[in-house]
């Protein structure tokens, strides 16, 4: 059998929750400190440890067949490469961002100004499709700086928290798109790659499932199952099984983490008691 090799970010949170993921799904990585290149021991997958923004030029030229990577990176030096998982971290978005004493009303404001940014393709994408000229100053590292210095009227480039901006009197005025890490396939990955690509696809889904549910036990009399059963959103339907005190059941099921309060406040007015939650380590369908 073949090795499949994926690149992930070198250092960084997204190298963190990379390696995370990837030992949720089952896999030991032998990584020591400051290794480039590392091996599982259980599952045929070599890692590479590479500079973030050199990872889609990897994938296009087949020395990786996947990647875990920020999908602003794809949209800035990969549009062709396929995404097949997206994976709910590293979150983020590429924005435009001026002085707070510039007076922005669209991105029209922005025609025939200076924009500093790393990402030059995204931006001149999005202004053509805006029917906006801008003058693009490239600029790796510290993007936030240039309008303080006199070198660019304004920015774009990766927002999280916006303090970074804050920080640089600038303020966000425009979201170009939401972005966060994805799992992304070489085209130029063999056929029998693409059948361990698949087999750590489907973990990784599991994992990825588990991590938007909860496991709910509850305490619910005879009478009240139907109302408490009606609320439930569940997988196929949920567990009911009697308890040592007549006339009650004890009711198992699943819920989406987003909707979990919301869930619980009407499960306790329909009538369920003793609720227990649980974390899912995996969910497998």
């Amino acid at each position: 059998m073949s090795t499949l090799k994926i690149a992930i970010q070198k250092s960084g949170r997204l190298n963190e929750e990379s390696i995370q993921i990837l030992k949720d799904a089952g896999i030991s990585i032998n990584n020591g400190i400051d290794q480039l290149k590392a091996e599982a021991s259980n599952f045929p997958l070599e890692v590479l440890y590479l500079r973030n923004s050199d990872i889609p030029q990897y994938l296009i030229d087949g020395v990786v067949d996947i990647a875990i990577v920020g999908d602003n990176l794809l949209v800035e030096k990969g549009k062709n490469i396929e995404v097949i998982q997206k994976l709910g971290f590293s979150k983020c978005k590429v924005s435009i961002a001026v002085p707070k004493a510039f007076e922005y009303n669209s991105i029209q404001d922005l025609n025939g100004l200076r924009v500093a940014t790393s990402y030059p393709n995204t931006v001149i994408d999005y202004c053509n499709s805006k029917g906006v000229t801008v003058d693009i100053h490239q600029i790796s590292g510290s993007v936030e700086i240039a309008p303080n210095i006199g070198l660019a009227d304004a920015i774009v480039d990766i927002v999280s928290s916006g303090s970074t901006l804050f920080k640089n009197n600038l303020k966000e005025v425009e979201v170009i798109f939401k972005s966060e890490a994805v799992l992304a396939v070489s085209p130029k990955v063999s056929a029998e790659s693409q059948e361990i690509i698949n087999t750590l696809k489907f973990r990784i889904e599991s994992v990825l499932r588990a991590r938007k549910s909860k496991y709910i036990l509850m305490n619910v009399s005879n009478d009240k199952i139907e109302a408490v059963s009606s609320i439930l959103p569940v997988l196929k339907s949920a567990t009911v099984m009697p308890l040592a005190q007549e006339g009650w059941s004890s009711v198992h099921t699943v819920i989406d983490k987003d909707t979990f309060w919301e869930v619980i406040d009407q499960l306790k007015a329909a009538g369920a008691e003793g609720i227990l939650v649980c974390p899912i380590e995996k969910m497998v369908l």
